[in-house]
């Protein structure tokens, strides 16, 4: 009897009821499309946001900072300690070993550069380009400045790792009178080498007073085989916490429960935590700067779908309401009738209930095959390539347009339901 209820009023006004499934269907597609995109963005946007640089710094335990790298020009290799480059690949073994999108070593020194008869002294930097690396578990993993500085902007070639090629920074090209194709003699402690510069370096920052080398080359031309002064590190990360902040205080600060939830978190303090752990020799600290915009920019980003999010659920339990005020007032005969035939409230409730949850389910169903299609337009207009569409979104979403169609029922069925059955038969509602 009672589904037979329910089945009755979807044909006697199929118009209403459509209307409803339609509201309910805007509604669970805006927010299928919002939380697959907040669900995803975290990851998209990190990778977008790496056009920053690098987040984590990996220097020596006795090196506080890099005077070579940062403009000191006298002996500047005299007392530092350094890192093997042997280690490098234990970077992409730690336990966050797949938020690592690259890394690229420093190596920075004095030599002197001659072309003709021209000779001056110039600062050079070694460092990965486009370096393959064996790393387990990836076939084909390459690092270096591509990956991690896409800010570099190359005016000509990017040199070859294994070649004798090198980038002029562009203010020390332009007081050296160098170009692209300009070959010099280079000659340091390690000995002399010829390179020819493919390419002038802008970036902003002190490598544009530099000659950018591959690795291998610096280490020659300073005597240092094997040898790096500091790591740039780029790896995914989720935004701070009050938790990754106290853990900034000192890991020693967490119980063992907190410290197990922040070390299996990917923050950027976690990261460096372990990277800190498995090279030896080495301190790790984040690049905060490039750490906390990320963070802000990816929180900010989140609150703002949360918002619409709640707005569309709002608007849609409104239009909802409307609908289920007007259906209601015109079946009050019918509710009158089932009151005198002994009908209980809850019983009459319970109808108009059912009645909400189907169109709910069935408008929240379409909804999500729309947001799903929405999410991937979204991402393949925003990023380049479609978001995925995680399928816990779907209970979620079919639970949320049952709420809200419930939620739209409830005052309406309530006001109807304690009305007295003479009342609602003679139009006193």
């Amino acid at each position: 009897m009672f589904w037979r209820i329910v089945r009755q009023s979807w044909r006697r006004n199929p118009r209403r009821r459509l209307l409803a499934v339609l509201t309910v269907f805007l509604a669970a597609g805006l927010v299928s499309a919002l939380m697959a995109v907040s669900i995803d963005v975290g990851d998209k946007m990190a990778r977008e946001l790496k056009s920053y640089g690098a987040n984590i710094l990996i220097e020596p335990a006795g090196q506080a900072t890099l005077p070579a790298l940062f403009g000191e020009q006298d002996s500047p290799l005299t007392g530092q300690d350094f890192l093997d480059e042997e280690e490098l690949p234990v970077i992409k073994d730690i336990f966050w070993r797949n938020n690592i999108v690259g890394f690229a070593p420093l190596l920075s020194g004095v030599v002197h550069a001659t072309q003709g008869k021209e000779q001056r002294e110039v600062g050079v930097l070694g460092t990965f380009f486009d370096q393959p690396l064996a790393v387990p578990d990836e076939d084909d993993f390459h690092t270096g400045q591509k990956i991690i500085s896409p800010y570099w902007k190359v005016e000509g070639a990017w040199p070859a790792d294994g070649e004798a090629q090198a980038l002029a920074g562009r203010h020390l090209a332009a007081r050296a009178g160098w170009n692209v194709g300009t070959v010099l003699t280079l000659e340091g402690p390690g000995g002399r080498q010829e390179v020819a510069i493919t390419g002038l370096l802008t970036t902003g920052g002190e490598e544009e007073t530099r000659l950018v080398l591959p690795l291998a080359r610096a280490q020659e031309l300073l005597d240092l085989p094997g040898k790096v002064q500091a790591v740039r590190v780029s790896a995914l990360t989720v935004p701070e916490t009050q938790l990754s902040r106290k853990a900034r205080r000192g890991v020693d600060s967490l119980d063992a429960e907190e410290y197990d939830l922040w070390y299996c978190t990917a923050y950027v303090s976690s990261i460096a935590h372990q990277l800190e752990e498995a090279i030896s020799g080495s301190v790790v600290r984040p690049i905060w700067q490039v750490a906390a915009s990320e963070g802000a920019i990816i929180r900010k980003i989140q609150i703002l779908l949360a918002v619409v999010t709640l707005a569309a659920l709002v608007a849609s339990a409104m239009g909802i309401a409307s609908l289920m005020t007007s259906t209601i007032m015109e079946r009050s005969r019918e509710i009158g009738l089932m009151k005198a035939l002994g009908a209980r409230p809850w019983q009459i409730l319970l109808v108009f209930y059912a009645d909400a949850v189907l169109a709910g389910l069935i408008g929240g169903a379409l909804g999500c095959l729309a947001g799903w299609g929405v999410a991937r337009a979204i991402g393949m207009a925003l990023f380049g390539t479609p978001l995925g569409f995680a399928w816990v979104v779907v209970p979620c979403v079919l639970l949320l347009s049952a709420f809200i169609a419930v939620s739209g029922t409830w005052l309406p069925a309530r006001r109807i339901a304690r009305l007295y059955p003479v009342e609602v038969l003679y139009g006193r509602h």
